[in-house]
């Protein structure tokens, strides 16, 4: 018997295995038409996993089907033609190449993989390429350190080192198929600035290839002028470094202006203080950078220990004192801000804050930060409005480089946005000098040098603050202060340590942890790194309780922690190099070390410090808020907490602040709501509770992060809803191990903490 025709044909070379059912599922990816029918969005939405409301970009790729029946028809002149192709075929995908984690959810989600070879799963890939737009050049994706192979067949080239992946290395062409997802790519080699509502950008960077054979180009997205491990060249360096601490100078310096003279310390005190605040923040940012989360984040007193620091002294043991008032109250503060680090220190090393971690969401950190600048509007500008000649044209021009003027850009830097505070002090500065030798601020028979309490007149007394709010040549710090002073511990004495002021910075340390746990968040995703891991946020934590120990024994006033102005900083200098970072630091100590430079800014006018705290404080409002973008902002139950959370901040310490003082001397009225804890309502037997229980439910921030954290915890909400898919959940397969590495301590520190596995 002959046999049939069909025997006679060769078998085919790659058979396809017969597949029990319908394998894999035929999920064509959904393409948008004109005339749609509004229920196919939601039929492939739903056929394919897609939620526009997780905040999770990445899904774009990881989650798209690759596959499908059959490839779409196309011309072969088309297919086989093109420097396109080209590029594709040398940069084909192969995902044996992904991190593990990363080729499960891909195996995953097509199928592919588990039953086909990958040389197959490379080829199906490749065919459901053909359907998107390829751009004119390869790009390869990795974080930070990729090798490109040139188009021109020259020499590999790498960017911070070879790529690897299990200990080996791995060629960065191996991702070539993720090439798609460049939406936000200038095709000429040059990165086009992007706004995100939300999600994780997966790369820290991207190269692509020039015009040139061999040539490669950098493309960061978001715009970034400089990576978190780059280094920019020595004069960028400087640049870099110095640009980021001038734009946080209202945090950096003002801080002492209000403490100070409520503490009763005169104008030489307050430049010392400066001096030690400027040496505590260069060596706190640079432990950071190095031993904690090492995200380009700048360490210094925070706001959040300002309105507890306020409380402790105003308390009645301080109000009467006549000597040494201020030496007295500096100690009561350092031995509170101790007895709150070590707290914060045990917090973060033990691992702790591992598992707190878990229940500090995005709806808490914004009800949370936000209220951090809403408890200060009656210091604001109250304290501004006494020399509204100044103050007002302050806020104005800061407002006018900040909106009006942000996108004009002088030498390639929007100069105007990034230092808008120190250009507007600086002008406004030069200008309240112009109205004090003008005799503008001259009083006849009224001398600013005579204490308040020894003016009779009415009159004369009010004008005598004014004076000494808007004159610029009322404070005599620059005739005290020494020229060359190197701040040393104890320089205000031994601290002294009591029960009940260390358990109000205990929790100041603990909202503090809060904040920074929404700035490491928040800074990751504009350096486009993955959101530290739980560990990676513990490290932090115990770090900042190390350094705001160090500053209890300098004698700052205030515990250490990150600035919650980093975001905005990163987001508008567009550098995140830790060197600059570490540069700028070393400016600070060496700046630290002159007295003259203290005193300088010392003399800022307290009217002028108002105005500049004014817009601080207001944008530290919109930074916390800004927090919900992460989460279901129109869900009921996020706008009940965060609406509830607010509200009942400013009216609980309302009602507690309005018990006035039991002493006959009269308090300044902007620190009548922070003595609310030595004659509040909570009256028990113990004197020292009676004391906490008042001076904490007084406080705005510690109700706000109280009520937050309970309604979060207890009422039902989604992972999307609160949050938690982006900052908690770390079983996602897209977080790559490899990266996390800008995360990692440096190798010779590495084996210290082999011990603490819980630190990451």
């Amino acid at each position: 018997m002959q046999p049939s025709s069909s025997s006679n044909q060769p078998p085919s070379r790659n058979p396809k295995p017969e597949k029990p059912g319908p394998w894999p599922p035929r999920i064509e990816p959904f393409v948008p038409r004109t005339d749609h029918n509004p229920t196919e969005l939601k039929s492939w939405a739903k056929r394919t996993g897609f939620n526009p409301n997780s905040g999770d970009i990445s899904r774009t790729f990881h989650d798209q089907p690759t596959t499908s029946a059959a490839p779409t028809s196309k011309p072969d002149d088309q297919a086989a033609k093109g420097p396109e192709r080209e590029r594709l075929n040398r940069v084909s995908f192969n995902p044996a190449r992904l991190g593990r984690r990363l080729r499960e959810r891909w195996e995953e989600s097509t199928g592919v993989g588990k039953s086909v070879g990958f040389s197959d799963a490379s080829e199906d890939l490749e065919r459901g390429l053909d359907r998107a737009p390829l751009p004119d050049r390869a790009v390869h994706p990795h974080p930070d350190r990729v090798e490109i192979e040139p188009a021109g067949g020259g020499e590999r080239r790498r960017n911070g080192g070879p790529a690897r992946e299990n200990g080996n290395h791995v060629r960065g062409d191996g991702d070539g198929g993720m090439k798609k997802e460049l939406d936000g790519v200038d095709l000429h080699g040059k990165g086009v600035e992007r706004e995100m509502d939300s999600g994780v950008l997966s790369d820290s960077q991207w190269e692509v290839e020039g015009e040139e054979p061999g040539e490669t180009e950098v493309y960061r997205p978001g715009g970034l002028k400089c990576g978190v491990t780059e280094n920019p060249g020595w004069v960028p360096l400087i640049l870099y470094g110095v640009q980021h601490y001038l734009s946080m100078a209202g945090s950096l310096v003002f801080i002492p202006l209000i403490m100070v003279p409520a503490m009763g310390g005169s104008d030489k005190d307050t430049a010392t203080v400066i001096s030690t605040m400027l040496l505590i923040t260069g060596i706190s940012t640079i432990l950071h950078t190095f031993f904690g989360t090492r995200l380009p984040l700048v360490q210094g007193s925070s706001f959040a220990y300002l309105a507890p620091a306020l409380v402790i002294i105003n308390s009645d043991e301080f109000r009467n004192l006549s000597q040494n008032k201020f030496k007295h109250i500096m100690r009561e503060l350092q031995g509170a801000v101790i007895i709150g680090s070590i707290f914060q220190t045990i917090l973060g090393y033990s691992g702790l804050m591992s598992l707190l971690v878990r229940l500090i969401n995005p709806v808490v950190v914004a009800p949370t930060v936000a209220v951090i600048g809403l408890a200060f509007f009656s210091y604001g500008f109250p304290q501004a409005g006494s020399c509204i000649e100044i103050s007002v044209p302050l806020i104005v021009l800061v407002l006018l480089f900040t909106l009006y003027m942000r996108r004009i850009s002088l030498f390639g830097n929007r100069l105007f946005l990034v230092y808008a505070i120190p250009l507007s002090v600086g002008i406004v500065w030069a200008y309240a000098f112009f109205l004090t030798a003008g005799g503008a601020y001259n009083y006849k028979g009224c001398n600013s040098n005579i204490p308040s309490s020894n003016i009779l007149l009415d009159s004369c007394r009010r004008k005598v603050e004014t004076m000494r709010r808007c004159r610029t040549d009322v404070s005599n710090a620059w005739n005290t202060a020494d020229w060359v002073r190197i701040p040393y511990p104890f320089q205000w004495g031994p601290p002294t340590f009591h029960f009940k002021t260390g358990i109000i910075m205990v929790f100041a340390s603990l909202v503090a942890s809060v904040d920074s746990v929404g700035s490491y968040h928040a800074t990751a995703l504009l350096v486009n790194l993955r959101p530290p891991t739980h560990g990676i946020v513990s490290r932090g934590i115990g770090l900042e309780g190390v350094t705001s120990i160090i500053a209890g024994l300098w004698g700052t006033g205030l515990g250490s922690s990150t600035l919650t102005e980093n975001v905005h900083t990163v987001s508008t200098t567009k550098m995140a190099s830790r060197r600059a970072l570490q540069f700028g630091a070393i400016l600070l100590i060496l700046f630290s070390f002159f007295g003259k430079i203290g005193a300088l800014l010392a003399s800022v006018p307290l009217a002028l410090a108002a105005a500049v705290l004014c817009f601080t404080w207001a944008l530290v409002v919109a930074l916390g808020l800004s927090t919900l973008r992460y989460t279901q902002t129109a869900s009921s139950r996020n706008v009940i907490i965060v609406g509830f959370t607010l509200f009942i901040s400013l009216s609980v310490p309302a009602f507690f602040q309005g018990y006035s003082p039991n002493t006959s001397l009269i308090l300044p009225s902007y620190l009548i709501p922070y003595s609310a804890a030595s004659s509040g309502p909570v009256h028990t037997s113990i004197s020292g509770l009676n004391y906490t229980l008042n001076a904490l439910l007084s406080i705005n921030v510690v109700v706000a992060f109280l009520v937050a954290f309970i309604l979060d915890n207890t009422v039902p909400g989604t992972k999307q809803e609160r949050g938690v898919y982006i900052w908690s959940d770390l079983r996602r397969p897209d977080i790559d191990p490899a990266s996390l590495e800008p995360y990692k301590l440096p190798q010779k520190i590495c084996c210290w903490f082999r011990c603490l596995k819980c630190l990451g």
